[in-house]
């Protein structure tokens, strides 16, 4: 084999390994919610922005690179687009960690199996994409599947659609945004980085904070919270650069599908004959989406 294709290849192999532990981190990342359930929500989320900030400061700092910082700063098209993705992503937080501690883990993987196909929507109505025949398909059957748990499961997943929702949106915003992805994460963080800490010292304040005023093993997790966040998104920056997009779209169905397990199986939620009817429907739209893929991938 010539030199240069072992180099590809070994590029793209240690590509998929990066993918695959971001992808398990975050499939998993239920089990670390639930071990701090008892702690309100909001509580919850501005830690998770005040440790993370404090993370990707000292990483920023090791690469010694502040140069991007002034020209973001000063450029308003860049504040306000990242203003918008940082309430985005407050938003989408927000929800998926008051899912998971109130019992709708299920419910969110399905709000993560159905975002590539909302992502193709979003890309026809605001980049004015043009999706092919089976991308059309697919996202009709996808489309169905919802409305089949509506009428069927007599609930409308809000819940799934809104995490879709946000995070395809999330993702328009950065897909236009001049920042790479820890640059990009650092301006969202550090934006609301001022509002968590102040309702945390708030907390402080009242006397009703968690931290180091409850057990021993919820003050620990709680700086941990840092780490679950940074630690998964620069594994999928890093796998990013190094394969095709075709396989980590693929790839993408790690998390969702385990959440699923987990719900199912670890915490005992409920999936009846017509929400599983509506599950099935959908993974039948990814099914197609993601073999329309492949074959185009190949083209």
């Amino acid at each position: 084999m010539p030199k240069s294709n072992w180099g590809v290849m070994t590029t793209q192999n240690r590509g998929i390994h990066y993918a695959v532990e971001a992808y398990v981190l975050w499939g998993l990342l239920p089990i670390y919610w639930k071990a701090i359930q008892t702690l309100s929500v909001r509580e919850i989320l501005c830690h998770r922005v005040v440790w993370s900030l404090m993370i990707i400061v000292i990483m920023l700092s090791y690469k010694k690179d502040w140069k991007w910082l002034q020209n973001a700063i000063t450029n308003p098209v860049t504040l306000i687009t990242f203003l918008g993705t940082a309430c985005i992503l407050a938003l989408n937080w927000l929800t998926y960690i008051w899912a998971i501690n109130s019992g709708y883990i299920v419910e969110t993987s399905l709000g993560y199996f159905i975002n590539p196909l909302v992502n193709v929507f979003l890309g026809v109505i605001f980049l004015r994409e043009r999706p092919r025949f089976w991308q059309w398909i697919a996202i009709m059957v996808a489309a169905s599947g919802v409305l089949y748990l509506t009428v069927g499961y007599g609930v409308f997943p809000w819940i799934a659609l809104t995490l879709a929702s946000t995070f395809g949106i999330y993702g328009l915003l950065r897909k236009t945004a001049s920042l790479n992805a820890l640059e990009g994460l650092s301006m969202e963080i550090g934006i609301l980085f001022l509002p968590a800490l102040a309702y945390l010292l708030y907390l402080e304040h009242v006397g009703i904070a968690s931290f180091v005023h409850t057990q021993i093993l919820t003050s620990i997790l709680l700086p941990s919270t840092g780490v679950v966040t940074v630690i998964p998104l620069l594994l999928f920056a890093s796998a990013a650069r190094r394969m095709t997009l075709t396989t980590l779209g693929l790839l993408q169905y790690i998390a969702p599908t385990l959440q699923f397990l987990l719900g199912v199986f670890v915490y005992g939620e409920i999936l009846t004959k017509s929400r599983m009817a509506g599950f099935v429907t959908i993974w039948i739209a990814l099914f197609i989406y993601s073999i329309e893929r492949i074959i185009e991938g190949k083209r």
